[in-house]
């Protein structure tokens, strides 16, 4: 089945979305905006992007790259945040986090035994560090019970850059597929 698939990304990273676009074996409808809009006026922009790709897609594809933490000072992230607001407001789209190979050991850690069960976990941080708000509080949603987070406790799904261009289809239809999961109903649009 073909996904509506809107891609949000920093322009460092149009490398990396031009590579799905054109070079993967992807089964999806592509409601990217390829031409900037021709404005200044943010609000316009953001307007256009809802009404124009956002509205009927139904996967966000996230590039995480080196410019995509909310921490990031020298960065402008005003419009992939408000890709991502609009992309989980209503009926939200399914978000796929894709970590891009010189952000994969920032985010990928290994493991830890954990102080409370006694089991290794993974480590994976993804925080104001790694990439924007609105993607690390639906990843890590703050209302869950354990020690660790599994998949039915996230929103979002994550993969690497490198696992993602061998299944692509696997990844975005997980991503479709929490749109009618239970965490939904936790979703956080606009996070603190």
């Amino acid at each position: 089945m073909k996904h509506k698939c809107f891609i949000s990304f920093k322009t460092e990273d149009i490398l990396y979305k031009e590579t799905i676009q054109n070079d993967l074996d992807v089964d999806m409808i592509d409601k990217s905006l390829n031409e900037p809009i021709n404005s200044e006026n943010e609000e316009y922009i953001m307007r256009k992007i809802r009404e124009d790709y956002l509205k009927d897609s139904t996967v966000t594809i996230c590039l995480i790259g080196k410019h995509s933490a909310e921490n990031n000072l020298y960065e402008n992230q005003h419009y992939i945040k408000r890709e991502l607001q609009a992309s989980l407001y209503n009926d939200p789209n399914g978000i796929l986090g894709i970590v891009l190979p010189e952000m994969t050991d920032k985010i990928y850690k290994g493991t830890y035994t954990c102080e409370t069960c006694g089991q290794e976990h993974n480590y994976v941080a993804i925080d104001d560090n790694t990439v924007i708000k609105e993607f690390s509080t639906n990843y890590y949603i703050p209302d869950h019970e354990g020690c660790a987070w599994g998949i039915d406790d996230r929103y979002c799904i994550l993969v690497k850059w490198e696992d993602f261009i061998n299944s692509p289809n696997l990844y975005i239809d997980a991503a479709f597929d929490k749109r009618s999961a239970p965490v939904r109903k936790k979703i956080t649009v606009f996070p603190k």
